[in-house]
């Protein structure tokens, strides 16, 4: 069984990103969106900057506590498949992606912009917007990215670049998109292998979605450093 998870997984991880490279149109649109309603709010959502905002006053005005309950508050959403699924029903219009990668997408944007609003980033700004997608593809994935040389810098560098490049937020949803459906594609295939024992399903997939987001998070309380000084 453990052999079988690895293979169907490491097929997934290879599959995916091709999938999600091959339309680009389609998924950078619709990470772009979730990034949009992620940062705007979005039906139950309210916006990162309120949301982490009252983060803030429950922590007394501790910018590290108040980040690690973002963190945490996220985490915990992102576990939950069926708010996961419901959530990328809403992100989405008329966008062909899976409501699980999308929802995942908003969540982990909120997140992520929630810790940089509380280190004193402007939201509204491109470049800001830009980072926070970056922060999604967690350490590896920027490094991978330097080193083809198509991305400039790492999240913080481009949230205080002194030009922002327009064609970045493309590159950057659609590298995000191919981040996400690998992840959740394995996970699926995963399930898949362990049907047998029914209960393997809902865990891995909770399970998954939540370090995922974790790691995320984490990679995002590093980069997005160091911390504004509160009046």
């Amino acid at each position: 069984m453990g052999i079988a998870k690895k293979m169907v997984g490491g097929v997934a991880t290879k599959i995916a990103p091709q999938v999600a490279h091959a339309a680009p149109g389609v998924t950078s649109r619709a990470v772009l969106e979730a990034l949009d309603r992620a940062i705007d709010g979005v039906g139950p959502l309210k916006p990162a900057a309120l949301a982490a905002e009252k983060q803030l006053e429950e922590q007394g005005g501790d910018v590290v506590k108040a980040i690690r309950e973002v963190v945490e508050n996220n985490v915990a959403l992102s576990g939950g498949q069926g708010f996961v699924t419901n959530l990328g029903g809403i992100a989405t219009a008329a966008v062909a992606m899976p409501a699980n990668v999308v929802g995942l997408a908003v969540i982990q944007c909120r997140m992520i912009a929630g810790i940089a609003h509380l280190r004193g980033h402007d939201l509204a700004d491109p470049r800001v917007r830009n980072a926070v997608l970056a922060a999604m593809l967690g350490d590896e994935g920027v490094a991978q990215l330097i080193k083809s040389k198509k991305l400039p810098g790492s999240p913080i560098a481009l949230a205080t670049a002194q030009v922002n490049d327009p064609e970045l937020r493309t590159l950057l949803a659609t590298e995000v998109a191919a981040f996400l459906i690998s992840k959740v594609a394995g996970k699926r295939l995963v399930s898949v292998a362990g049907r047998r024992i029914p209960v393997v399903g809902g865990v891995v997939g909770a399970s998954t979605d939540g370090y995922s987001t974790w790691r995320a998070g984490r990679y995002a309380e590093k980069e997005f450093a160091p911390p504004r000084r509160r009046r």
